[in-house]
């Protein structure tokens, strides 16, 4: 497995594919950043060299924020608005949907399992 900036990329797929396993790294900036390095996006890993390897290190590190630098990144834009209390950062804290979806019915993934409530028990009949 090749390793670039500290993630194991699986050698039996092809550029484009294997370099989507980096945090922050889509199918999009992945053909650009081979582009950029001169390498063919159809191209096994095991089949790179180190140069090639190295300049697809080189681009990555130039161009793109990705991995710890990205995560940390995010953290601290979710924080800043949690810290000066606007709309969005109510819903962060809260862990509901942040960008305006409905919660009536859905949202199932940002609340969490269903929490029910008991009904009141009917007065028993004489």
């Amino acid at each position: 497995m090749a390793r670039i900036l500290g993630v194991d990329i699986p050698d039996n797929k092809r550029g484009e594919i294997a370099l989507t396993y980096i945090f922050g790294i889509g199918r999009s900036s992945a053909n650009q950043i081979l582009a950029a390095a001169g390498v063919n996006k159809d191209k096994r890993v095991s089949s790179w060299t180190d140069e090639e390897s190295q300049t697809i290190r080189t681009v990555i590190n130039e161009n793109y924020k990705v991995e710890g630098e990205l995560k940390s990144e995010i953290r601290l834009n979710i924080k800043r608005l949690v810290d000066i209390g606007c709309y969005r950062g109510r819903r962060h804290v809260l862990g509901l949907p942040v960008r305006g979806q409905s919660t009536k019915n859905n949202a199932r993934t940002r609340k969490g399992k269903r929490k029910t409530v008991a009904n009141k028990k009917k007065a028993a009949k004489k």
